[in-house]
């Protein structure tokens, strides 16, 4: 989509146009109205139109004026940066299959920083994967192919908007990775994908399975063995502080490009959606992405354990016990219980190597954390009363909803195998399976280490969406969070 700022309409009229103002509660317009002379405020009146949150009334007011979209802002007083960012969503969604291919978003007598922000919702809402329909009916798709934001200060707001336009194509890059399918995005693909972001200062860096066998890699390893895709770890890397040696912060994703069970298989019945088993390597990827783009100043690292998880006779069996690259050992009781295998190992190089200030995981790791959470919010899992109150405020600021699950000391003891140093699931009918998950996760962090998990197996796609910044699909949630987390914790 291509977007402008723009100090006046330029495209306002005409049938390749439509015009987008704002309304608050009570249905008055916003000042980017006045030069209508009444004529929309009348008709929306007339239409019962109150100017809630969300509503959207398109008007034909004239040959003077072309369409105008009159868009529910909610309360005046309470219009802040959430709000431009729904609105412009809102109107975007409303005009994209209108047959208009400019959408003028009028915004004079707002700041330059809620035009910035109204830009990022209008880009977030305009993804869509549609890169393998053939044959799609031209009225199918969105006729809405450019976005001009109308400011007082369109300079300014341009400038305000450089960083969230970084993040927004650090969204869009996890989506994109997110709905891809399988048979195209493997591990090795998924490696190349990253290594091919062309921002100068990123550094990539890719090991293999002979390079991971060395290190001692088993249980990530173990994953992978059933599959004729290698897996893969990816190293990325973004030195932006003052001082290039300073210790990094660091962030590691799940990345199962596509889990079957292994042979624990799964049911069949929506096992299509295990594609995306690796949207935390697609949330990390994507936050790596969007801090180089704003040139971050903050050392930061990302690490991705790449697998594919498959049924065939070199597979991982049930019983199996493998050795971690920590030297712990696991008796793996079930094959799909796998991603906290990968995380193990990926956890455990990344505080090896890298000496991490902290660490935060993703993962789409439990269903069971969606039975307790639901399909908006996050598990938060931490070690850290401060790592996870930073956490928290991120999400408040940013409306990526987490939610602190406990971690009982208690049911630790669960975990332990009479076989080996740990088993990777509790006994059947045990409950509580994100935290046990969790608690697997904690016997490979360093002592005095903080860390944060986020078990986002809830809230990674969206088979239905009423967010206008999150179309249905892959949301790319995460990434908005964490780069919230650095840029008020770390850069402030």
């Amino acid at each position: 989509m291509d977007l402008a700022f723009v100090s006046a309409p330029q495209s306002a009229s005409g049938p390749d146009a439509i015009r987008a103002v704002l309304a608050f509660d009570g249905g008055a317009l916003s000042p980017a109205a006045d030069a209508l002379g009444g004529v929309a405020e009348a008709l929306a009146r007339a239409f019962r139109f109150t100017g809630a949150k969300g509503q959207t009334l398109d008007l034909p007011v004239g040959a003077g004026e072309g369409r105008v979209l009159v868009v529910g802002a909610g309360a005046r007083d309470a219009f802040g940066p959430a709000e431009a960012e729904a609105a412009a969503g809102y109107a975007f969604n409303a005009a994209k299959s209108t047959g208009a291919r400019t959408l003028v978003l009028d915004l004079r007598g707002l700041s330059r920083e809620l035009a910035a922000r109204a830009a990022l919702g209008a880009e977030l809402a305009s993804y869509r994967f549609d890169r393998y329909l053939t044959r799609e009916k031209p009225e199918k798709k969105p006729s809405v192919t450019r976005v001009e934001i109308v400011a007082d200060d369109a300079a300014g707001a341009e400038q305000a908007a450089a960083n969230l336009q970084a993040l927004a194509a650090g969204v869009r890059f996890t989506r994109d990775l997110v709905s891809e399918p399988a048979n195209i995005l493997f591990p090795a693909e998924f490696a190349r994908r990253v290594q091919a972001i062309a921002i100068p200062g990123l550094e990539v860096e890719v090991l293999g399975e002979a390079q991971m066998a060395e290190l001692g890699m088993g249980a990530l390893l173990a994953v992978g063995q059933g599959s004729r895709r290698e897996s893969q770890l990816v190293v990325m890397r973004w030195n932006g502080a003052d001082d290039a040696t300073a210790q990094p912060i660091a962030f590691v994703g799940k990345g199962v490009c596509f889990d079957t069970g292994g042979i624990s298989i799964k049911p069949a019945a929506g096992m299509e959606d295990m594609k995306w088993d690796m949207g935390g390597a697609g949330v990390v990827a994507g936050l790596m992405h969007a801090l180089a783009g704003r040139k971050a100043k903050v050392n930061a690292v990302g690490i991705l354990g790449l697998v594919e998880n498959m049924p065939d006779g070199n597979a991982t069996r049930p019983g199996d016990i493998v050795t971690s690259m920590s030297g712990q050992t696991i008796e793996v009781l079930n094959t799909d219980a796998e991603g906290r295998l990968v995380l193990a190992d990926a956890l455990w190089y990344c505080q090896d190597r890298f000496k991490p200030r902290f660490i935060v995981d993703l993962a789409t790791l439990t269903g069971a954390i969606i039975i307790s959470l639901g399909a908006d919010l996050a598990g938060l899992f931490s070690n850290d009363d401060a790592l996870a109150g930073d956490l928290l405020a991120a999400s408040a600021a940013e409306g990526e909803q987490i939610w602190r699950m406990p971690m009982p000391p208690a049911y630790d003891k669960q975990i332990d195998s009479p076989a080996a140093d740990i088993k990777n699931i509790a006994a059947p009918g045990a409950g509580g399976g994100s935290i046990l998950a969790a608690l697997f996760l904690q016997r490979f962090i360093g002592e005095g280490l903080p860390w944060a998990h986020l078990d986002i197996a809830g809230v990674t796609w969206r088979k239905k969406s009423d967010h206008p910044s999150y179309p249905e699909g892959a949301s790319g949630f995460g990434v908005r969070l964490l780069n919230r987390l650095v840029a008020d914790r770390f850069e402030a």
